[in-house]
């Protein structure tokens, strides 16, 4: 369970992704996995950070994200998750919380609306605007910025 979290947190693929993911559609070459059809139905083609491919190639074998070696669904996973979450004192976290935060921290690295929704599949920016918690010191920081170009 640890390496499909980890390998959510740096893709902020849904649970089905994650669970119908084949080493066929990763491209290790290209750094990137690409989902022959996703919520909205259609592919995507999801970038693979450095980190990533590393939990990738770490995986035994034919085995899944999750350790198993037989397949495993949505359900499984929610249900592995939970069952984590209780046993860190964490209860009532969803898998979904991790797609959440990792496009929190997409923004937060920089990356911008277009190139956020091109990674997460987002159909609409407007379905993006619930993600980025924005921090306030990371808001003084850009308007001290700002103030300082504005300055003559």
């Amino acid at each position: 369970m640890n390496q499909a979290i980890r390998f959510a947190l740096e893709t902020a693929m849904r649970r089905g992704e994650l669970a119908g993911m084949t080493r066929e559609m990763v491209d290790l070459r290209k750094r990137t996995v690409t989902l022959p059809e996703t919520k909205s139905g259609q592919k995507r083609i999801v970038p693979l950070s450095s980190a990533a491919i590393s939990i990738f190639k770490d995986r035994p074998g034919t085995r899944r994200l999750d350790g198993k070696s037989r397949d495993i669904g949505p359900d499984a996973i929610s249900r592995d998750f939970a069952k984590a979450c209780r046993n860190a004192g964490r209860a009532g976290l969803h898998f979904h919380d991790l797609r959440h935060e990792a496009t929190s921290q997409f923004f937060e690295k920089g990356l911008n609306p277009m190139q956020v929704a091109s990674i997460t599949g987002h159909k609409t920016l407007r379905m993006l605007r619930r993600y980025p918690h924005l921090k306030a010191e990371d808001l003084a920081v850009a308007k001290g910025s700002l103030h300082r170009i504005q300055s003559p």
